[in-house]
C-alpha cells in the first residue's frame, strides 16, 4: 500500500495543503520517497496522489471538501495526526494511529488549523 503524509520539515504538516512535500511510504518495499506539493489548487491533490498509486493519507487537519473528494477517489484518511513522520510511520505499522475524523474549517493560515 502507498501511504502518503503531508510534511514540513519532518513533521506532519499541520494543514494538509498548505504542506511543502508529502512523504510516501510504501508499505510493502518500507521505502520512502518525498514528492513536491504541486501547489495548493481547490479539488487537485487528490487526483494528484492518486495517480501516484496513494491509497491512504495520513495528515493532520483537512478541509471537509478534500475529504470528501479522497473519499471520492476511494483514498482512505486518518486525520487528526501530529508529530514526526517517522514517528508516525512506526505508530501506523503498530496500528496505532485512529483518525479523529476532524474537519479543519480555517484556511486562511495554514499554521492556524489544529486537528
Amino acid at each position: 500500500m502507498l501511504v502518503a503524509i503531508p510534511k514540513e520539515g519532518d513533521m506532519v504538516c499541520a494543514h494538509f495543503g498548505h504542506c511543502e512535500e508529502f512523504t510516501l511510504y510504501d508499505t510493502n518495499a518500507k521505502t520512502l520517497k518525498s514528492v513536491t506539493n504541486p501547489g495548493h489548487q481547490p479539488g487537485f491533490l487528490p487526483g494528484f496522489l492518486k495517480e501516484l498509486g496513494t491509497e491512504l493519507v495520513i495528515a493532520g487537519g483537512m478541509g471537509g471538501r478534500a475529504q470528501d473528494l479522497f473519499a471520492a477517489q476511494g483514498i482512505h484518511l486518518i486525520v487528526g495526526i501530529s508529530g514526526k513522520i517517522d514517528d508516525v510511520i512506526v505508530r501506523f505499522e503498530k496500528g496505532e494511529l485512529v483518525s479523529s475524523g476532524e474537519v479543519c474549517s480555517e484556511h486562511a493560515h495554514a499554521g492556524d488549523c489544529h486537528s
